[in-house]
């Protein structure tokens, strides 16, 4: 039998990506940690960890270790809770995570609306961009994951976790004012010629535009990387590009200066989902249909049906 506790010590140095700030999150000297990782290597008759001088990376042998261990750590944590739950003891945490955006446009209005529901309960909240997070919801170290997929960006494997669909939104071309596409609905083919702003190459929006732009059987010229939608606006504001921002983010800024018009001839929108175990402790539950009515009244987004 594994011991879990060494299981733990290869999930946090997998996080971590080296074995000393593995140790320093479980509060282990590196030399304590590494001793750990090496009984758990003799224990399953493998190499689970390639240590190197720039950090450790965990083996294919490691990766399936991980993969269960996530979910062992995951059931021990759901198993204590609801013997407490039996022995009369409320949840009084709940651990969210969640991608920058959403923590502007979504969060803020659900978290309050929780905590005056809940006040017993302390909400903790994580900035985690995607597609990371689906792990710590498997081991239990968070309880809840809101994360988004673009047009073009595959979905993580959820390995057994709930994902729940919590609204579709929609992205815009967005332009300065008195730009020409103030009065149409442009296509990507009428805005070839523009300077685009968007993420770096494998950054989820920037994965959206070039699969977008491929399929009409254009080339775009993104000249302005960024991955922050308010230094976007700023820069369309200053009239040096156009870019593909998601309804919710535009309704969210109370900056001016730009027009936002629909793409013609395709619909783009990211979807926003809602990540958690299987059975899931109290309150957990009570944030979903909390984030539920935050998002149909999110402004010109619609819940998913």
């Amino acid at each position: 039998m594994l011991d879990a506790n060494r299981v733990r010590v290869l999930v946090e140095v997998a996080r971590a990506g080296s074995i000393a700030a593995a140790a320093e999150r479980l509060s282990f000297t590196p030399p304590a940690l590494s001793q750990q990782l090496t009984k758990l290597e003799r224990e399953v008759g493998c190499r689970l960890v390639e240590r190197g001088r720039t950090g450790a990376v965990l083996t294919r042998a490691g990766e399936v270790l991980l993969e269960h261990g996530e979910r062992v750590l995951g059931e021990l944590r759901d198993a204590e809770t609801a013997v407490r739950a039996v022995a009369g003891e409320r949840a009084d945490r709940l651990a969210l995570g969640a991608f920058a955006s959403a923590g502007k446009v979504l969060l803020p209005g659900a978290l309050a609306a929780f905590g005056h529901e809940h006040p017993h309960v302390r909400l903790s909240l994580s900035d985690i961009e995607p597609p990371d997070g689906f792990g710590l919801v498997t081991s239990g170290d968070l309880d809840l994951l809101i994360t988004h997929r673009y047009p073009g960006v595959p979905m993580p494997r959820a390995g057994g976790l709930h994902r729940e669909r919590l609204l579709v939104d929609p992205l815009r071309v967005v332009a300065p004012i008195g730009h020409p596409v103030a009065d149409t609905e442009p296509s990507l083919a009428d805005l070839a010629d523009e300077e685009w702003i968007c993420g770096a190459p494998g950054i989820h929006n920037r994965v959206s535009l070039d699969t977008a732009a491929e399929a009409a059987g254009v080339t775009l010229t993104v000249a302005y990387e960024t991955r922050d939608y308010e230094v976007a606006l700023a820069l369309i504001t200053a009239g040096v590009g156009v870019a593909l921002l998601p309804q919710s983010v535009l309704d969210a800024s109370h900056n001016g200066g730009w027009v936002s018009r629909p793409l013609s001839g395709t619909h783009l929108a990211r979807e926003i989902y809602a990540v958690h175990r299987p059975r899931p402790p109290e309150p957990v539950p009570d944030m979903v249909a909390t984030l539920r009515r935050t998002a149909v009244r999110s402004p010109r987004t619609r819940e998913a049906r």
